[in-house]
Order: structure tokens, then C-alpha cells, then sequence
């Protein structure tokens, strides 16, 4: 089958199975004459100019996707006591994608002093800010107060009280959102499903931790609460895992109301909104059928309770950034390794890998790719991508079918990396960070330079 000049991704080539790519790539990734293009831009284009690795970012698929769901709760809660988006910033973040957020109407739920300064930067100011963290040092309190951020979200006792001591030394306020565990488990690793008993975040509910956490807040005169906090997890499909988290915190929202007559007037259901990785993958739910499960569950809890609506937020970040990157490497070396009874499996090295990418060695993440440089008829053939570090846990896409021409100098584009590839890139064995590039309508800038050598000397006291 002949190449038309553009063409969706699903036509990449005759030899090549029809695959489901709904919500894998960007939405302006196309081929043209065999050649992958991203905003309108030649990927040949941006590797001559940029170089490789190298992150690219659908600008107007990443403010489509944030104003997607900021317009899905809107209308969900409108009948209700309305709802906010927070962009989480620990997905990605840089002040040209904050501005963007900004834009579209979403605040920033940030994790670090790093992250607040970086939302200041593009303009947000206190009260559409969130500030989380497990450990927050006395540095960021401080900042987050002057600043006049919406809520700290706190995840434990003694954070409470370090919150409350340095708020009363500044003769100020500080609005506080609990963050509960309630022992709903959910998402795919264990090291991302965020609300059983044992691990850092959050109050329990079932051993009454929560409950007296309320209490102190109510008694200190440094502290107002604002709100209930349920994050259950990340990559979560099933809907039904919200429900049965939003019951429980609903639940102690009615007890509080009943037994303390305080009414808690916000509740933020979190993160972990599901996105593709590969062609097989399932396809999570979209953010209007996300926003109209959680509208009923309110609606079914104030019915079942008798309290007031109250004002609900989330905070999608992978959902955002994730599909909306893609990241491209230059092939190197390739190999095959016979493996058993006559089997064998041929390895294609790439110019980067778990410092780019760290999510296949920390979680088992499933990745896939595409040659990007140019289409072909070839057979394909099983094809393992890997990375150039020392380790052998160094693969980037565990089973690929691939073309079997592949050859060094070929590109290379993997897609979904627009959360927690750049934001959790390493500089293992001294390779500098990638940057990151924004593509709109056939123009392409920098949002975060590429690192040099240079860079990583110039902490270097005795280089």
C-alpha cells in the first residue's frame, strides 16, 4: 500500500498490523511521506536541529487535554458547589508549561519550593496553588504561607503541628486539607498505589488517626481546615476504586458534621487518572465520564447524609502531559542474542534510556515505539529497546515488533513520556538530562534546554 503524503499513524505501513492508537500519540502526530511529524514539525527537523534524546511536547494536545477536564468538572459539579482542576506539577513542570495551564483555567498542585517558585514564575499567585509533600521542609511552609496558597495538604501529625508552630510564629493562617488513607487499593505497581495502611502518605481512617487529626486542627488557632484529601493511587482504570474511597471519605466528612458540627466544605479526590502506554493497553475513560462518576458519587453521599455539597478537586498530571510528549532517540548498535531452542532476540541500542526514562526499570512499565525517520514494507521482528547505561535492567520497550531494517542513525519515537520521564530523568553514568521541546503549528522552541557536560561540572567544586 502506497504512502499518501499525510497520513494518521494507524496507516504506517502494509506489512504493518492495524493497531488501536486512540489516545497513545499526540493528537497532531501524523506521517508525511513516511516521515513522523509532531505539531506540524518533520521529526528529521527537530533531530538535525535539537539533536537526540530529546522530549517533544504537542503544545496545543497538552492545553487540550488540561481544558478537557477543566471543562468536564464544570459541568459535572455545576448544579453543585463547583469543582477546581490542579494540574499536579510532579508529572512535569516548567514555567512555559504552568503558563499554559495557567491559561487554561487550572491551578498547580505543587511538591517542593522548586515547584511554588516555578508557578510564581508564570504568573500564579497563593490561592491556586496547593502545596503537598510528606516531609515539607521549614523553608517551603514558610514560602507557601507568604505566598497565601489555597491549602497545605498534610499527611500526618507531626507535619500538622510543624505547620501549625511556624504559622503562629508568622501571626497567619494556615488553610489545611487532610490527606486520608482509606485503605482502597489501587493503580499497578505497588510502589504507586498510595492509600493501604503501611506506606508514608496520608491519616488512617480505620485506626482513628484522621479523626484526631480533625480535632487538632479545630483547636489550633493557627490552622483552619479546608478540606478532605483521598489520593488511592496511580494508572487507576476502575472507576469504582473512587467510589469506594469517596464513601469512605464522605463518610468521615458526615461524622465530623454530625459528631463535631463542623462542616468540611472541600474535598479533593486526587490524581491517578489512567492513560495509555502501548497499542494494547486499554483504553482508560475519558475526563467527562471520570467527572460525571465522581459528581454522583456526591450526589449520592449528600442524599444518603443530609450535609451540604461540597466544593470538589482533582489533580490530573499524568493525564495531561503523559500523551502529549513523545520522546525520539537515534539508534546505535544492534545485535541479536540467541536465547533457546534456536530462539534469538535482537537488542537495538538508543542515545538514552533509564535516565530519561526510569519507569520501565522502577515500575515494569510497558513502553512501544515507532521508527519515525521513514516507513517501510519490511517484515518485523521482535525487538528489544535498550538504553546505553551499565545496567542490564536498562530497557526502554521489553518486546517490540520492529521493522527489520532497522539501522543505526534511524530515529527512534516513543510515546507517552510526558509524565515522569523528564521530571524523574537522572544524570546516571554522567549523561546530561534531555531537554524538552515545544512543537505548534510548525514551529518549535526550547521550554527546558538540553543539559551539556558543561552543566554538570559546574557543580563540580574541583573541576
Amino acid at each position: 500500500m502506497e504512502q499518501s503524503k499525510e497520513s494518521p499513524l494507524v496507516n504506517i505501513s502494509a506489512s504493518e498490523p492495524q493497531q488501536s492508537y486512540e489516545g497513545l500519540w499526540p493528537t497532531n502526530v501524523k506521517r508525511e511521506n513516511g516521515v513522523i511529524s509532531i505539531g506540524g514539525v518533520l521529526t528529521t527537523d527537530i533531530v538535525r536541529t535539537y539533536g537526540t534524546p530529546v522530549y517533544v511536547i504537542d503544545e496545543e494536545d497538552m492545553r487540550m487535554r488540561a481544558r478537557r477536564w477543566k471543562n468536564a468538572m464544570d459541568d459535572a459539579f455545576s448544579s453543585l458547589a463547583g469543582a477546581d482542576v490542579f494540574y499536579a506539577g510532579k508529572a512535569f513542570l516548567s514555567v512555559g508549561v504552568a503558563k499554559w495551564m495557567r491559561e487554561e483555567g487550572l491551578g498547580i498542585d505543587t511538591c517542593s519550593l522548586a515547584e511554588l517558585v516555578t508557578a510564581t514564575k508564570a504568573g500564579y499567585t497563593g490561592e491556586m496553588l496547593g502545596l503537598h509533600g510528606n516531609n515539607k521542609s521549614i523553608e517551603e511552609i514558610t514560602y507557601a504561607l507568604e505566598l497565601g496558597v489555597k491549602h497545605f495538604v498534610i499527611d500526618s501529625l507531626a507535619e500538622l503541628d510543624l505547620v501549625a508552630r511556624i504559622a503562629q510564629e508568622n501571626n497567619m493562617i494556615a488553610n489545611v486539607m487532610l490527606r486520608v488513607t482509606t485503605g482502597v487499593h489501587a493503580g499497578g505497581h505497588e510502589y504507586i498505589s498510595t492509600a493501604h495502611e503501611d506506606q508514608k502518605f496520608g491519616l488512617s481512617v480505620t485506626t482513628g488517626v484522621a479523626r484526631l487529626a480533625i480535632e487538632r486542627v479545630l483547636d489550633a488557632s493557627s490552622l483552619r481546615l479546608v478540606g478532605l484529601h483521598s489520593h488511592i493511587g496511580s494508572q487507576i482504570l476502575n472507576i469504582n476504586a473512587f467510589k469506594e474511597a469517596a464513601d469512605v471519605v464522605m463518610g468521615l466528612r458526615s461524622q465530623v458534621l454530625h459528631d463535631l458540627n463542623y462542616d468540611i466544605r472541600e474535598i479533593d479526590f486526587g490524581g491517578g487518572y489512567a492513560i495509555r502506554y502501548t497499542d494494547i493497553d486499554e483504553v482508560p475513560p475519558t475526563p467527562e465520564e471520570y467527572a460525571h462518576e465522581l459528581a454522583k458519587i456526591v450526589r449520592e453521599s449528600i442524599c444518603q447524609t443530609g450535609a451540604s455539597a461540597p466544593h470538589v478537586s482533582i489533580e490530573p498530571g499524568r493525564s495531561i502531559a503523559g500523551p502529549s510528549c513523545v520522546t525520539l532517540y537515534s539508534v546505535g548498535t544492534i545485535k541479536d542474542v540467541a536465547i533457546a531452542d534456536e530462539k534469538h532476540r535482537r537488542y537495538v541500542s538508543i542515545d538514552g534510556g533509564m535516565s530519561d526514562n526510569i519507569r520501565p526499570a522502577l515500575y515494569g512499565s510497558n513502553y512501544t515505539a515507532l521508527r519515525c525517520n521513514r516507513a517501510s514494507s519490511e517484515e518485523k521482528e521482535v525487538t528489544r529497546i535498550v538504553g546505553k547505561h551499565c545496567e542490564s535492567g536498562d530497557i526502554v520497550v521489553h518486546d517490540l515488533a520492529l521493522d527489520k531494517d532497522v539501522q543505526a542513525g534511524d530515529i527512534l519515537a516513543v510515546p507517552a513520556t510526558g509524565a515522569y520521564g523528564r521530571s524523574m530523568a537522572s544524570n546516571y553514568n554522567m549523561l546530561p538530562r534531555p531537554g524538552v521541546i515545544a512543537a505548534k503549528d510548525g514551529q518549535v522552541r526550547w521550554l527546558v534546554r538540553c543539559e551539556n557536560v558543561n552543566d554538570l561540572l559546574n557543580l563540580d567544586v574541583d573541576a
